[in-house]
């Protein structure tokens, strides 16, 4: 553990994130001039020089009942999964605040523009640079333990904390979310993906299935990392 309340504020908020049910934690120190925020949090975001990333993990049953097309299963499971992530946030927060110092929870699931599946951030990108994963083929963020079998959260913050460092990866061989892709919208890099292709894809299941969510969840339940693989041995 670092030496200083750098360290001190940053382990303690770890453990309460973990203790609370929070598989990751990692920190980012966030650049407001090269980070895309939407301009509803820019001004409030711009004294708040760390992102809080945490993610929690989805069930392995619940994506197993995922065939050819997202189920009522996991739409339920999803919206449960971003709720839980939007109260720990929210928990983060307010201890942040019981400190002295602001926080800005930026809710799991609330999407800007839809075409571009952008929100008021992008909880991946803060996730990529608190050590947390790689943006894989998938335009998803991709653990080394849990794949892309996460949910993410973030929290902006001024606290002292100490940044951790961003990961080094990729996908290497697997392709295995290029195969199950129904539309072709995953490509060999993940700077190809097809936002339009996949979001036209998104809104065909949720008329399908009547669903009012726009969710699909075949790469997510391929991408599993090492935890899914153990399963498997």
């Amino acid at each position: 553990m670092s030496q200083g309340r750098e360290g001190d504020y940053t382990e303690l908020l770890r453990g309460e994130a973990l203790s609370s049910g929070a598989a990751l934690f990692g920190v980012a120190e966030i650049n407001l001039e090269t980070e895309s925020f939407h301009e509803e949090i820019r001004e409030a975001a711009r004294e708040l020089r760390y992102g809080i990333s945490m993610a929690a993990v989805l069930s392995a049953p619940v994506l197993e009942t995922i065939i050819d097309r997202p189920t009522h299963v996991y739409k339920t499971h999803y919206r449960h999964t971003n709720m839980f992530l939007d109260n720990l946030a929210t928990r983060i927060s307010s201890r942040i605040t019981t400190f002295g110092f602001d926080a800005l929870p930026i809710a799991a699931s609330y999407i800007v523009d839809w075409k571009k599946q952008t929100s008021h951030l992008s909880h991946k990108r803060i996730a990529q640079l608190a050590g947390l994963g790689w943006l894989g083929r998938n335009n998803l963020l991709v653990n080394p333990r849990f794949g892309s079998a996460i949910r993410l959260v973030t929290v902006l913050t001024n606290i002292p904390l100490n940044p951790d460092q961003p990961m080094s990866g990729d996908c290497g061989e697997c392709k295995l979310c290029l195969e199950v892709c129904p539309v072709g919208a995953i490509k060999e890099r993940p700077e190809e993906f097809d936002h339009l292709v996949c979001f036209e894809q998104l809104r065909k299941f949720s008329r399908e299935a009547n669903f009012g969510q726009y969710i699909c969840g075949l790469c997510v339940k391929v991408c599993r990392g090492d935890s899914g693989r153990d399963r498997e041995a």
